[in-house]
């Protein structure tokens, strides 16, 4: 997960509380404590049609802003609006904090709240620890600052510290990552030297460079070439596998007959027989390449290349990788698809071949 990933799971649930300090600024607190509360009660409500469920981070979220709204009113006293946007990066501080060194990882949960899908691996997660903990050291020094300005230098200093110079910190700090992150990919062979390595591609396929499957499923960006093969039989059925449990993606659930990534400097077709063999033990299938398409999760971007084959014998699936496998026919697939029990990538796919299957 990037730093743009972690801020779009964080932003829905702190939204009202981000309005209030907007428009507080700008109108006063009495207008911008009604402006967050009135989104904090539409976010509630959608949040509930949608998921049945009232949102808690949102609940807390327009807690924090009533306390702070009312704390306003009743101390409407000068050094109270000086030191009041170091308590509200203060209560950051405290989440941030809580995530970093303690059990309860509290953005963790934010962010598969409002991206759902989306499985971290280990390797995924102690990179958002680290970016969690330089962020908690940035708002911690910058909130120190604002209390000692709001106490011991001039309004314009203050001003300066609470407002602009926060900005400026932090688009340093983003251009030192954009930095570090292009300076660090010359160190991958000798990282990621263990790590399987994907193809980089451009949506037409050709090979722009490579990277480590780690970095491949660290965000949708880099796009790397997938095969996927449709086995049809006799009577036009299907042959689904299903994903094992322990699957980072989609675990659970009903997916492709085979499946799988190209290995840096291999050939499409020897990707497309080597994972027909390791998944469904079949050497003898003739396939057809039926063509390409770009696909785009919260953990990678894929250049899909989709080829159907017909086999009228048994099919002994690879327990290793797969859950167990199946024929189905194309009359139960339309009537299971939105039910969660297909993936998502499948039933997308499902759509360029399921007229094609009865000419093929």
């Amino acid at each position: 997960m990037n730093k743009l990933d972690l801020i779009k799971g964080l932003a829905p649930g702190f939204l009202p509380l981000i309005v209030f300090i907007a428009v507080d600024s700008i109108w006063g607190t009495t207008i911008g404590l009604i402006a967050a509360i009135v989104l904090g009660i539409i976010e509630l409500a959608y949040s509930y049609i949608k998921d049945k469920v009232i949102d808690k981070f949102i609940l807390l979220d327009v807690g924090l802003i009533l306390v702070l709204g009312l704390i306003s009113l009743v101390f409407n006293a000068p050094i109270f609006f000086l030191v009041k946007p170091a308590i509200i990066e203060l209560i950051f501080c405290v989440i941030l904090a809580v995530s970093v060194y303690s059990p309860i990882n509290v953005i963790m949960l934010m962010t598969k709240r409002y991206m759902k899908g989306v499985e971290l691996n280990e390797a995924q997660i102690n990179k958002m620890k680290g970016s969690l903990k330089v962020l908690f050291y940035i708002f911690l020094g910058h909130t120190i600052l604002i209390f000692y300005a709001a106490f011991f230098m001039s309004r314009g200093a203050w001003a300066f510290i609470s407002g602009g110079l926060f900005y400026i910190i932090f688009a340093v700090y983003f251009v030192f990552e954009l930095i570090k992150k292009r300076m660090s990919k010359n160190n991958w062979e000798e990282e990621y030297k263990d790590d399987e390595w994907f193809d980089i591609v451009d949506e037409n396929g050709n090979v722009k460079g490579k990277a480590p499957r780690t970095i491949c499923h660290s965000g949708p960006g880099m796009l790397h070439p997938v095969v996927h093969l449709h086995i049809v039989d006799n009577k036009n059925r299907i042959f689904l596998q299903k994903r094992v449990k322990t699957k980072k993606i989609q675990p659970g659930k009903w997916d492709t007959a085979v499946g799988g990534h190209v290995n840096s400097g291999e050939s499409i077709e020897d990707a497309l027989k080597r994972e027909t063999e390791e998944e469904l033990n079949i050497k003898d299938i003739k396939t057809t390449f039926i063509g390409k398409y770009v696909w785009e999760s919260p953990v990678e971007s894929e250049l899909i290349y989709i080829y159907i084959g017909r086999y009228n014998k048994t099919i002994t699936v690879n327990q290793d990788e797969i859950e167990e496998g199946k024929f189905w026919k194309i009359k139960k697939i339309k009537e299971t698809i939105g039910n969660e029990i297909l993936t998502p990538n499948f039933e997308q796919e499902f759509k360029i071949i399921a007229d094609l299957i009865i000419q093929f």
